[in-house]
């Protein structure tokens, strides 16, 4: 199982709203995540919109492109779209770019 920790930046206007949001992730789209291979996937929100992410997946890579052909995750990443700080104007699930690990305590 890899554990997978990204970074992405919330611009800082909409935090309110993007936590809303994630208050009320559609059931099809928390199946999705769960069919693809992502599981104990959080989020962690800091004031200044700094979010990190954590997943444990068997194959990060596999778990993204899953995600990737599902229509469900079209329509959800064209509505997350603007909460993200990108000059590149790609979708979040686009921009995660897995931290290095250097310890875990077993």
């Amino acid at each position: 199982m890899q554990r997978i920790c990204f970074v992405l930046q919330v611009k800082k206007d909409r935090l309110e709203e993007y936590k809303e949001r994630h208050k009320k992730v559609w059931p099809e789209m928390r199946d999705a995540l769960r069919d693809t291979g992502w599981h104990n996937y959080s989020l962690f929100l800091r004031d200044d919109g700094m979010l990190v992410g954590y997943v444990e997946t068997p194959d990060f890579q596999k778990a993204l492109d899953g995600m990737a052909g599902l229509e469900v995750n079209a329509r959800w990443q064209r509505e997350m779209r603007d909460f993200f700080e990108d000059a590149q104007g790609r979708d979040a699930d686009r921009q995660m770019a897995p931290l290095e690990p250097v310890f875990f305590l077993e």
